[in-house]
């Protein structure tokens, strides 16, 4: 009988040990959310950073762009996702901060309805203007010339609650001005219409314009840091043109659906952290005007509570509503 008992449980845990035994995450392809256009910043960082994800987990990453909503359509198929370390989303300044000021009939809260992964690219927001259609040299000049054509002037965003359309709500409600929101589907299409001169000013994500300042196409008049960044001494930031303690920080990082296995999550920050190491890709990132900062799950969850903060502040006191 004891004999037998052993054969039995020697069985037993053999039939138990494959389904114990779990191939090691990820074993198909991953799927990374955008709530941006093709051709938005967000999505350059996706490409950029996609490749040494992909070779260091052995799958193939797929961008999936759900533009639209500033950024709301994207962010609820994330949300709807199953937290089974297969889906995450590249979420933005807009699509996970600005929009909880804005909406009110969100499904979720902002602030923890996704697992915060890292950071990725953090940078200013750039202040903008056709140098044709509107040929101002600096911020100062460009106040003077908005205060003496009241409602006179468009400005481009790329969507009502986007980052650029916060940004220069910000900016109006600081200055005192009248400028006409002229909304557009996405980050490439707000940059086409101040080259164009449809609508000649915008503050846009820097990495968004910096080809099209190198150009010529568009003038950088201000960065919206509160210190001038490395790579562009020469420009000066909104807050020292005129509008003390003017600040906006552009930024996107990676987060998970809530309930994603904390096994992934550390597997990707790990992952991710690697890519502080890789100089190719902070060349490239710093190019269009950003910093590459993977940072601790913690340090961007305070990054969102800080923007959710701030753009429901200005969300009151303008009155602005996505509804």
């Amino acid at each position: 009988m004891i004999r037998r008992r052993h054969l039995l449980a020697a069985a037993a845990a053999c039939i138990a040990a494959p389904a114990r035994a779990q191939s090691p995450w990820p074993t198909r392809p991953i799927r990374f959310i955008l709530p941006d256009a093709p051709g938005a910043g967000n999505d350059t960082t996706a490409r950029l950073v996609a490749p040494p994800l992909e070779a260091a987990l052995g799958q193939p990453i797929v961008v999936d762009n759900r533009a639209g909503a500033g950024g709301r359509i994207g962010v609820e198929a994330a949300f709807r996702s199953a937290p089974d370390g297969y889906t995450f989303l590249l979420g933005n300044a807009g699509s996970n901060g600005i929009n909880a000021a804005i909406y009110r009939d969100l499904p979720y809260d902002l602030t923890n309805a996704f697992e915060p992964v890292s950071l990725l690219v953090v940078g200013p927001n750039a202040l903008i203007v056709n140098p044709r259609a509107l040929p101002v040299a600096s911020v100062a000049e460009l106040i003077a010339t908005v205060r003496a054509r009241p409602g006179g002037l468009n400005y481009a965003s790329a969507g009502v609650g986007s980052s650029a359309h916060m940004n220069m709500e910000l900016f109006k409600n600081q200055a005192g001005l009248d400028i006409v929101h002229v909304p557009y589907r996405g980050a490439p299409a707000l940059v086409q219409a101040v080259i164009t001169g449809e609508a000649p000013l915008a503050f846009a994500n820097l990495v968004n314009v910096m080809p099209q300042v190198r150009s010529g196409e568009v003038k950088l008049l201000a960065v919206t840091s509160m210190s001038r960044t490395d790579d562009l001494p020469q420009t000066p930031t909104v807050h020292e043109s005129g509008l003390p303690g003017f600040e906006s920080v552009a930024w996107n990082g990676l987060l998970a659906p809530r309930g994603t296995p904390a096994t992934v999550l550390e597997r990707l920050h790990g992952e991710l952290v690697k890519l502080r190491g890789n100089a190719d890709l902070q060349a490239r990132v710093r190019l269009l005007g950003g910093t590459l900062q993977v940072s601790s799950p913690a340090e961007f969850q305070q990054r969102i509570e800080r923007d959710v903060a701030q753009w429901k502040r200005l969300a009151q006191a303008a009155n602005i509503s996505a509804q």
